[in-house]
Parts: structure tokens; sequence; C-alpha cells
């Protein structure tokens, strides 16, 4: 099994975990103004269980609703683990970040180890891609570089998951130089 001490990508990666509160989708655009974001989307679950064998309980079902997002320093490594629960039933996640492709290093079923699970990602030839699909009663990690500046969404593309919360979104903030700065609004282009 090929493996390497670093990735592609370099630096080391800002581990995030986005089991927490469910999206609350905005019912008006105005709502996605930046003062209306809360960046406060916890790195860590809220609490910690066997997320493929909750053996049905619906201790685990209910979630809170937010708008919270996570904000991304421009240049950032970035890691996110994707772990599928039994919740409402197994089933695969194709998973979508909007703004970027990623690396896609490391998969398996159960739950994820973050102490033995990253001794066996790829990190010689991961698959670069925009979306992934997590496997049933299993997990996925991948990462990303954060150098293109904006409010990014991520989520589930079954159109049901989205809207019951399986989404979330990154704000990439800009960079010192003009080329890792978001461009400015065409003349063109209406106000909000």
């Amino acid at each position: 099994m090929r493996r390497a001490r670093r990735h592609p990508l370099g630096g080391e990666p800002q581990q995030r975990q986005l089991r927490g509160p469910s999206r609350r989708h905005p019912r008006r655009i105005l709502l996605l103004h930046p003062r209306r974001l809360r960046a406060r989307l916890p790195n860590i679950p809220p609490f910690l269980f066997n997320f493929t064998n909750t053996n049905g309980s619906r201790a685990y079902w209910p979630t809170k609703r937010s708008t919270k997002v996570k904000v991304l320093e421009y240049g950032a490594v970035v890691e996110i683990v994707f772990q599928d629960t039994d919740i409402l039933g197994a089933e695969n996640h194709p998973m979508h970040l909007h703004g970027y492709a990623f690396y896609v290093v490391g998969r398996g079923l159960g739950v994820f180890n973050k102490t033995t699970d990253p001794a066996t990602y790829n990190l010689v030839d991961p698959p670069y891609q925009n979306t992934v699909t997590v496997p049933k009663a299993g997990w996925v990690a991948m990462r990303f570089k954060a150098t293109n500046p904006g409010v990014w969404f991520m989520h589930c593309h079954f159109d049901r998951h989205t809207v019951f919360g399986m989404s979330t979104s990154f704000i990439v903030k800009q960079g010192k130089t003009p080329e890792s700065k978001m461009r400015p609004r065409p003349k063109n282009m209406p106000k909000c």
C-alpha cells in the first residue's frame, strides 16, 4: 500500500466535523447578508454516539436548526469527514461542495476513528472531484485548500435531505493579494 507523509495540498489540515445544528434555510434572500450568518458551526458533534447503530432510538433524532456557518481563513487546508448515520435508516449520500473541487483522501465502513483511520488515507494520488458519495453506514474524508473567497454552499444532492438540513455554508475570507480577493460587483449588476 502506497502512503506519503504529506498531502499534495501541503500543510496540516484543519479537521472539521459538521454533525451538529441542521441548516435552517433562510426564508428570504436578505437573510444571507453576512450580518445574519453566524460563524459558530461546531468543529465536533455536540455529543458522540455509535452513529451507525442507534437501534432506532428517538433520542438522536432532534437536531437544532440554525444558520450557523464555518468561517475559513484564506489558504487554510481543510479536512471534512462525512459520517453516515442510521438515525432514519442508513443510506448513501452524494455530498457536493460549490466553488471547489477536493481530494477524497479516505473512506470506510462503520464509525470514523480519528486515531486509526487517518493512517489508511491515500495521500499519494487521491481522487480529485466536487461530489463524493458517503457510503451507507460509513464515512468519507475529503480535503481542500480554501483559496476561493466567498460564501460556498455544501449539501447532499438528495433534495429531501437538503430540505431536512443536510447542508451548510463556508465563508472563505479574502487573501491579502489582489489575486486572492473577490472581484468587485459588475457595474451593470443590480444591488441587493
